[in-house]
Order: C-alpha cells, then structure tokens, then sequence
C-alpha cells in the first residue's frame, strides 16, 4: 500500500469516527460506502477499510445483505469507558501537590470563564470540558495519562453529547466544573473527590433521560436489523 493510500485513509477514518463521535452522523445511521466516498472526494476503498476500523471499536455495525450502519448507544460498553475513567481521575487526586501549579491553576480559570461565554455550542463546551479534565490531571502531574483516557472513552463521548443536549447540559456542568476546582485549591480533596465522582457518574442519569425520549438511538440486546434510511453526508 502507498503512503498517498495510507494517508487517504486516515483522513477518511478520522472524518468519520469525528463525524460518528459528534453525532453528526447520529446512531443507527446508514452508512452508504458510494455517498461516503463521493461526498469526500475519494474511492471506496478507503471508504470500506475506515467502516471496518470503526466496526472493530464499535463504532459501527454491519448487517450481511443489509448494509453498515453507526451502532446505537451500548450503555454496557459507556459504562465500562467510564469506569475507567473515573478510575484515573479520582487516582489523580491522590497526587495532588501541596502547591499547585499557579500556572496550570490560571489556565482553568481561564476555561471556567470561557465555559460561562453566553451562546457557546456543545462542542465548543465539549472542547474546553476535555481540555478542563485533561488539565485537572497535569496539576496531579498525570496529564499523559489523558491519551489513554481518550483513546477508551469513545462510547462514553458521544452519550455525554447527548447529555449536553439536555436544556441545562451546559451550564450544570460548567458550575460543578467551578465547584471541583475550588475545592482542590481549597485542599479539601474529600469534596474534589466526591464532586468529581459524581460529575462523571452524571452521564448515567442523562442516558436514562434521553433513552426515554429517544430509545432508538440506544442498543438493545436482540435489536432488530434496521432499515435502511439516509442521512445526508456533506463534504
């Protein structure tokens, strides 16, 4: 395989999985290998070898006879991304210095501020909430450990997007964002500890309020095959 082949389809493989993490392409989409490769200039080729990297993470699921499509929500597989997550970061809070970075300390406060901007966008939020977390774990002095973090939580991400589509997503965040910083400045690290354990357990509640508005964006154990129905797919 060349490298402009190689370089092709790791273009189109993270175009898609972003596309598929965003919701853009929600889940259950049908995921057509033609319109995909139109839309993105190139040939089927990488097209199909991007759907199956995407299948092997779950990303993705294919019918035989049927077609591809973006897989729905498995609370089972968003529940295991955040165990781990919380894992590492109630850890984290072990290595806390006793003085801690006023550098690094600055810089998430600048992102509270930017967290309360008015008509910020869920990913905007989505962006300054990954940079905030990564960054609560550089004060502990385990910021290298937010790349395993992220490459395990893929599931976990897109059920936390649709938790910030709920109407006070955003801002509910945001203030418990605020409230675990100052109780790490504060050394009060049993509140740090409970808050942010709480802050990421939020995502459970906000799955069981979208399942009950929106079950066929979720799993279910023998689903039925789904039918075919196209999602527009720009460029």
């Amino acid at each position: 395989m060349g490298q402009g082949s190689r370089s092709n389809r790791r273009v189109v493989y993270e175009t898609l999985r972003r596309r598929v993490l965003t919701l853009e392409l929600p889940p259950g989409a049908a995921l057509s290998e033609n319109e995909l490769a139109a839309a993105l200039g190139v040939s089927r080729t990488p097209v199909r070898e991007s759907l199956i990297l995407l299948g092997e993470e779950g990303l993705v699921r294919v019918y035989p006879k049927v077609g591809s499509f973006v897989s729905r929500v498995d609370a089972r597989r968003v529940a295991d991304a955040q165990f781990l997550r919380e894992a590492v970061e109630l850890a984290a809070l072990d290595d806390l210095p006793e003085t801690l970075d006023p550098d690094l300390l600055a810089a998430l406060r600048d992102n509270l501020a930017q967290q309360r901007e008015p008509g910020l966008d869920v990913e905007r939020f989505f962006e300054l909430d990954e940079a905030f977390h990564h960054g609560l774990l550089r004060l502990s002095g385990h910021g290298r450990a937010w790349s395993t973090v992220v490459a395990a939580k893929a599931h976990l991400d897109r059920a936390r997007r649709l938790g910030l589509h709920e109407p006070d997503g955003v801002d509910r965040f945001a203030g418990e964002h605020r409230d675990i910083l100052d109780a790490m400045v504060a050394g009060d690290l049993a509140a740090a500890r409970s808050g942010l354990r709480a802050h990421l357990r939020a995502v459970f509640d906000d799955i069981e309020r979208t399942r009950r508005r929106s079950p066929e964006l979720f799993a279910a154990d023998d689903g039925p095959v789904p039918a075919r129905r196209g999602v527009a797919v720009r460029g």
